[in-house]
């Protein structure tokens, strides 16, 4: 039997707005873009990392990856790396989740081998509220939210291409919007199984998580070095 070809996605054509230091892949946290440390979480584990890219950029000198340029919109993004690709089997990562632990890949992998749709997440531990949306002189308090059973989804997002690449036409010709893969294949109808993911996935959007992400990436490094 032909082992599956499996390649690894990262939509990393986004503006980076919230962050505010232009294209959020190409920040650098510890020397290293965010992409970079992305693409070198993943490429061990896969055969081929496929990037989603701005127009008119490239891929930082020694990436090991190819790049197509992103759509307009995530989900457009991951459609045409989809696309692009020639892959039974994919891992779907966020570069602004940049410490990706071997441990975490190979779980998500072993999973996506067995079921055809998994997703790393992590169960939630802080308490829950629902409110009203912000406003500038304090939002109230409305009712509790039972956190029990609630996770919180992180990437890497895995799957069977062709249920992947199905499930983004269909959305495509339906306008629907999805906020990420593992939802858009649980939205056309397949079981996605949750993977425990690590506190150390968390996305770096805001000022107050690129400082967090500059001092775990002392730390990070230090261990991959010992």
């Amino acid at each position: 039997m032909t082992p599956l070809k499996v390649a690894a996605l990262i939509p990393a054509a986004g503006s980076g707005t919230r962050l505010g230091q232009g294209p959020k892949a190409f920040v650098q946290v510890g020397g290293r873009t965010l992409l970079e440390r992305s693409v070198a979480a993943l490429a061990g584990h896969v055969h081929e990392v496929l990037v989603a890219l701005p127009a008119g950029m490239e891929l930082p000198k020694g990436v090991q990856a190819r790049a197509i340029v992103g759509g307009q919109t995530r989900q457009e993004s991951v459609l045409r790396l989809l696309e692009a690709s020639g892959a039974d089997l994919v891992l779907i990562h966020d570069a602004a989740r940049p410490f990706l632990s071997a441990d975490t890949v190979r779980a998500v992998l072993a999973v996506l081998e067995q079921t055809g749709a998994a997703t790393a997440a992590q169960p939630v531990a802080d308490t829950l509220v629902r409110a009203d949306p912000f406003q500038a002189d304090g939002t109230l308090w409305d009712e509790r939210v039972e956190r029990a059973g609630l996770w919180a989804v992180q990437t890497p997002q895995a799957g069977r291409r062709d249920w992947l690449l199905s499930a983004h036409r269909r959305a495509e010709t339906e306008g629907y919007s999805a906020t990420d893969d593992a939802g858009l294949l649980h939205w056309a109808g397949h079981q996605v199984t949750l993977v425990p993911g690590e506190a150390s996935l968390f996305k770096v959007t805001t000022p107050g998580d690129l400082l967090l992400a500059e001092a775990l990436a002392a730390v990070w490094d230090a261990r991959r070095q010992e």
